[in-house]
């Protein structure tokens, strides 16, 4: 099932993604209120008619969670990018965090800030955390995920590297694009899916999360023995290698480019940069 936020005239609703239509859930508030009770809420939205529903052409899809409780991302994760970044490939996992305030719509405009000239893209799978728990174990770790979308973790580089925690050239308003919905965890194997990034139609990313050095479920582990994991936390599970600040010469993102992010089953997100107002 793939569940999305959209508006169409209104506010933001709960909406069932069914081909090339949405059709209301008829669920009230954010969405991350109902994750821990969807086992009970599916088998209702199962049986909807598409044709009740309205073209997605026809409305605006927001983030699906417009503000998490927690989002946290990783580093170094695929083996392609620990060898760009000229890196050593790490015995743990590397996390940092990206502020709620970075969280931005599948095709909203994404911003290059006044203080930047090297704003950069990383194609990355994010999982969405749907039942709350604490020391989850790696075999029960699919269980309390929600499911999976599409995300670009947008980096300042300069703001990156200048210290050595990197969540503040992480967490520029707009940098956390995500969706266009989020599709269960029981539709997908999160481990066997193509992922792609273009820049003006030129592919710069290319991989499959089957080459993820610690898959989702070793993550959503290791997260949950340093703190409770609740309904609506997003994670960004790491990108491949072909980032701008690796290619010779460097190829930062400028206003009028546009990002485009697929993975396989999961959709695409698209987001041109513009100049921060």
């Amino acid at each position: 099932m793939k569940i999305a936020i959209y508006e169409a005239g209104s506010g933001p609703r709960i909406g069932v993604v069914l081909g090339d239509r949405i059709v209301d859930a008829g669920l009230a508030g954010p969405l991350m209120d109902h994750l821990e009770a969807w086992a009970e809420i599916a088998p209702r939205l199962a049986g909807l008619d598409p044709a009740s529903g309205l073209p997605l052409s026809g409305v605006r899809l927001r983030a699906p969670i417009p503000r998490p409780g927690k989002i946290f991302a990783i580093g170094l994760n695929y083996a392609d990018h620990i060898s760009e970044s000229g890196m050593g490939t790490p015995e743990r996992q590397v996390w940092f965090t990206k502020a709620q305030t970075s969280v931005n719509g599948p095709f909203d405009p994404v911003q290059a800030p006044r203080v930047s000239q090297a704003v950069d893209y990383e194609a990355e799978m994010v999982a969405v955390i749907g039942r709350r728990g604490k020391h989850i174990a790696r075999e029960d770790a699919a269980a309390h995920i929600f499911g999976y979308c599409v995300g670009n973790d947008v980096t300042e580089r300069a703001w990156q590297h200048a210290t050595p925690q990197w969540s503040l050239g992480k967490s520029f308003d707009t940098h956390a694009p995500f969706g266009p919905w989020i599709t269960t965890g029981d539709e997908v194997d999160p481990h066997a899916l193509d992922i792609r990034c273009t820049v003006n139609g030129d592919e710069r990313q290319a991989s499959n999360t089957r080459h993820l050095v610690f898959d989702v479920f070793d993550q959503v582990a290791h997260l949950s023995q340093a703190m409770t994991l609740e309904p609506g936390d997003v994670i960004f599970t790491g990108t491949p290698g072909g980032i701008g600040a690796a290619m010779t010469p460097r190829r930062f993102l400028k206003p009028g480019d546009v990002v485009r992010v697929e993975i396989q089953g999961l959709g695409a997100i698209e987001n041109r940069i513009e100049a921060e107002a």
